[in-house]
Parts: structure tokens; sequence; C-alpha cells
């Protein structure tokens, strides 16, 4: 019998392996890097400071136990890279950091509310561009024509030459693979 696919965060917790790893460095790190970019971090310790988050993970994500909440693991990165942040800042303290770093431990502040926002829409976008490679060309653009640009099924297999079952299918199994990966990590 076949084990059963696991979402890519279960993959980390329970049986990490190099290329679950880089599967979540690769989704991650533009949204971390941007989101800390926008706290004026220096170019030269924005890589560092991503890495930080990531060693984090590393060492943290066996014992992150989701609790059904919604947006339960990026509340929680946040929560890291927020810690992390603060650990910069502590060796340059000045009122504007402290301010800054008031409204980021307030989950209701603008910052926190931006990252939600944005957090699913982003790991969606990069987790697609991530996934793309996996798929034949055809099956792809089935999905994409279908899924992301909104064409009608009977549309799209004409555009195809093929028929509205296998565009279905096309989409069928993107969306699957999709499911499988981001589980837990958007809600």
């Amino acid at each position: 019998m076949a084990d059963t696919p696991i979402s890519l965060l279960e993959r980390l917790r329970l049986r990490p392996d190099p290329a679950s790893w880089q599967r979540l460095v690769d989704l991650y790190t533009p949204m971390i890097g941007g989101w800390l970019a926008q706290y004026h971090v220096q170019p030269s310790d924005l890589d560092d400071l991503t890495q930080e988050v990531f060693r984090t993970l590393l060492v943290e994500l066996p014992r992150f136990r989701h609790d059904l909440r919604r947006g339960a693991f990026r509340r929680w990165l946040r929560t890291i890279a927020v810690n992390r942040l603060r650990t910069l800042w502590r060796t340059r303290t000045s009122p504007a950091d402290s301010a800054i770093l008031a409204q980021l431990e307030d989950p209701e502040s603008d910052p926190n509310r931006r990252w939600d926002e944005e957090h699913d829409r982003v790991v969606a976008r990069r987790l697609l561009e991530l996934l793309e490679p996996e798929f034949e060309a055809a099956t792809w653009a089935a999905f994409r024509l279908l899924v992301l640009e909104g064409i009608e099924t009977r549309e799209v297999a004409s555009r195809l030459n093929t028929t509205p079952n296998a565009v279905r299918i096309a989409k069928s199994r993107v969306l699957s693979r999709f499911r499988r990966e981001i589980e837990g990590l958007i809600d």
C-alpha cells in the first residue's frame, strides 16, 4: 500500500528531509525577506535575519502543533520573524524602532493585518510557481487557462485542441497536488 501523501508542514514536522526544507525555503524566502525589508532592515542584515527565521523554524517546527484555528502557522511564523527583528534591534535601540516593535507585537495592528492579508496570496502564488515544473506543459496550460485566467472549460479545450474532460482532469491533478503541499500553511 502506498503512503498517504502528507502536507509539506507535516513532512517537516514528522519526517523532515532536505527536499522538504528546500521547498519551505523556496516558498517563504520572498515572503519573509519582503516583510522584513519594509522595516528598513539593512540589505546586509536582511539575508542574515531571514536565515535566523529559518534556523528557528528548523529547531522549533518539530514541536509546532497546529491549534486548528485559522492562520495558526502564519501567526507563529510572524511571531518568529518579529522576535528575530527584536533581537536585531536590541543592538540599535531607537524610539522609532521601539514604536514599530510595539505595533508588531499587537496582533490587531496594521502591519500584522497586512502580513495576514499578504501571506496566503504570496505563498499560494509562490507555491504554484514551484509546482509548475512538476507537470507536463499541456496539463499546466489547461490549469492556468481554466483556474488562473478563468476561461470556460470548453474554450480551454478548444484552444488546447483537447477534450473538456481532459481539461477538468488537468485542473484536478494540479489542485490536488497544490492542496497537499499547502495544507496547514494557509487557511
